[in-house]
């Protein structure tokens, strides 16, 4: 399977690549797309758009993840966020590849074992799981390469899971209906 992780932005949108085939990773591809901060916005987006087509062309990945918006102070920079995410996600769709969201605290978790990591942490922790000679140049493509890890977790189940995420002797659960299923002493109900 190869899966295609995005980190959005509109100066810089982080891109990677993986393959998992039995249980064993591999990174294809990995790199930033980079835009000028005097370049219109339309221009900045088209350029994050036709280089994820490029890209998605030549690997054919059968799965994209992408990191979900976060808001924080502020409002101009969360929909600068929006847009390109709006740009790679389209890609994606156009190319009918299924597509999932991670919030950034998410990915974190998944790949370090901490929601709160810091993005050195992050990058180390995709160097040494990915076995990668040196770490990516750019915080973007190391946090696009743990979004795609971050989804292989997800969707792989047990077969390809982080040690960082598999606890021994525990089940690992695909949805939170099967969780509720499985441990109906550990759910709060109202009366």
């Amino acid at each position: 399977m190869i899966i295609l992780g995005v980190d959005p932005g509109t100066l810089i949108t982080g891109y990677g690549i993986i393959e998992v085939e039995h249980g064993t990773y591999s990174v294809l591809t990995y790199d930033v797309v980079k835009n000028a901060s005097d370049r219109s916005m339309p221009i900045r987006l088209k350029q994050i758009y036709d280089r994820l087509c490029k890209i998605i062309s030549q690997y054919h990945p059968d799965e994209f993840a992408i990191e979900t918006a976060f808001y924080g102070k502020n409002a101009q920079s969360a929909l600068k966020l929006g847009h390109a995410r709006g740009v790679s996600i389209l890609a994606a769709v156009n190319f009918q590849i299924p597509t999932s969201e991670y919030s950034p605290r998410e990915v974190k978790k998944a790949v370090t074992g901490n929601g709160a990591a810091s993005k050195q942490q992050v990058q180390f922790m995709v160097k040494s799981q990915l076995k990668l000679r040196e770490a990516p140049k750019f915080f973007d493509a190391s946090d696009a390469l743990a979004i795609a890890l971050c989804h292989s977790f997800r969707i792989m189940g047990g077969k390809a899971k982080s040690r960082h995420t598999q606890t021994p002797g525990l089940k690992s659960h695909r949805t939170w209906s099967d969780f509720i299923h499985a441990h109906p002493e550990r759910v709060m109900r109202n009366k």
